[in-house]
């Protein structure tokens, strides 16, 4: 197997924390004028495809990567975290003008809010950039054809994508039936986890790590979702939301907690 120079690697990776860093900047002083930090989640979303397209353009000028493999690369980022992006964008403009709770307990717990607000939004910065390296190592490839690896690697990230849209789905319209306000969505995918969107999530990254080991340097990108798992449990995903759905739905939200599975969908716990 061909091994790549490390130089358009780095140089890919440089650009990527680079980008992502004067980005959220901007963001963050676009968040001060809005008073609304919520628009950092669609920041995030389509920050994805931001970095992928500037890698394909790079290495297409670069002559690095065999440009089929590189076009099946972007379309897979992009399908994901175009949907994403729109996806938080339109939660955020139905908020709009109210700001997610998350932030405002952050701003609460700070002493200087905004300069807190700045260093998290650098920080997802940082993240988003580091999650990028299995787009740089496909993107200068010298491997003539796809793999096993990269095709399992592309069927995982299709069953991810439709599992996660589904999920999605399911909860937006459970939300719009005003029927609903104050109950817990435990209909389709969200009847067997808590979270099915965080799981199909961590499934993405699991594909791009997949798809990543066709080449040289693959391996190293078993980072992705496992740092992608503990954000997702620990930090912004699951704790963050059964905080907040405890908070607002109470003893109805603790009987979900008790009878389903948090992660990973499956069968409910004392119910026949």
């Amino acid at each position: 197997m061909p091994v790549p120079e490390l130089t358009p690697l780095v140089t890919l990776m440089l650009l990527s924390f680079g980008t992502m860093i004067a980005l959220m900047f901007l963001v963050w002083l676009l968040s001060r004028k809005l008073n609304n930090a919520g628009i950092v989640d669609v920041a995030w979303g389509f920050g994805f495809v931001i970095i992928a397209l500037i890698d394909f353009i790079w290495a297409y000028f670069h002559g690095w990567g065999w440009l089929p493999r590189n076009l099946v690369v972007l379309a897979m980022v992009a399908l994901w975290s175009l949907r994403l992006g729109i996806f938080l964008a339109m939660r955020f403009k139905r908020m709009w003008p109210a700001e997610d709770a998350r932030y405002t307990t952050y701003r609460q717990a700070w002493k200087n809010p905004q300069l807190g607000l700045l260093l998290a939004f650098e920080m997802q910065a940082v993240l988003l950039a580091a999650l990028t390296l299995p787009y740089a190592l496909a993107m200068v490839s010298a491997v003539a054809q796809f793999s096993i690896f990269e095709l399992s690697g592309i069927a995982l990230f299709l069953i991810a994508l439709i599992g996660e849209s589904v999920a999605d789905h399911q909860l937006e319209t459970f939300k719009k039936n005003s029927a609903n306000h104050g109950q817990v969505c435990q209909s389709g995918l969200w009847y067997y986890s808590r979270h099915p969107n965080y799981f199909f999530e961590w499934m993405v990254w699991l594909a791009f790590f997949v798809f990543s080991l066709a080449f040289p340097y693959g391996w190293s990108t078993f980072y992705c979702p496992i740092l992608m798992l503990w954000f997702l449990l620990k930090v912004t995903g699951v704790k963050a939301t059964e905080e907040q759905a405890l908070r607002s739905k109470g003893e109805a939200y603790a009987a979900y907690q008790r009878t389903t599975s948090a992660f990973v969908p499956w069968f409910k716990k004392g119910v026949t």
